[in-house]
């Protein structure tokens, strides 16, 4: 159906080649022409500062998806959606295979509507099928959970 394509590069530098000093540093490129700089999470010895770590991104890629899902089922039903802000949480422990992965990620959507909003019963049916559809939470077997 389509192909998504993003550049991930990485160079040793002037840095020693040990687990204890190699860089982490790297820059994502994307093929709209924006560049991202990634790192480790500085629990794995990355950088902090102005950078983005692979799990942030997993948890991003999730609620943007979902977001993006919930906008277009919104805008079906003729919803006017005026702004939607997510606060997502991506909890890493152990998963039923014992190895360390995101097990969960939990979103917590403020959506403000223009003009008439649905029920709450209407909202979480809502949420449901952008979870249903988004591609990404499609593709992972990461728990997604949407909260207040």
């Amino acid at each position: 159906m389509s192909e998504h394509v993003v550049d991930v590069s990485w160079s040793r530098g002037e840095h020693e080649f040990t687990y204890q000093t190699y860089n982490r540093d790297h820059e994502w490129r994307f093929d709209g022409g924006v560049t991202v700089p990634g790192s480790a999470n500085p629990v794995y010895l990355g950088t902090e500062a102005g950078t983005v770590d692979p799990e942030e991104a997993f948890v991003a890629s999730l609620s943007s998806c979902h977001m993006l899902t919930f906008l277009a089922i919104a805008a079906k039903k003729r919803l006017v959606v005026d702004s939607y802000v997510d606060h997502a949480v991506g909890v890493m422990a152990k998963n039923e295979a014992g190895r360390i992965a995101i097990t969960q990620v939990r979103l917590h959507p403020v959506i403000t509507f223009g003009g008439e909003a649905p029920d709450e019963a209407a909202l979480e049916r809502m949420h449901h099928l952008a979870h249903e559809q988004c591609f990404i939470a499609n593709s992972v077997t990461t728990e997604v959970l949407v909260e207040k």
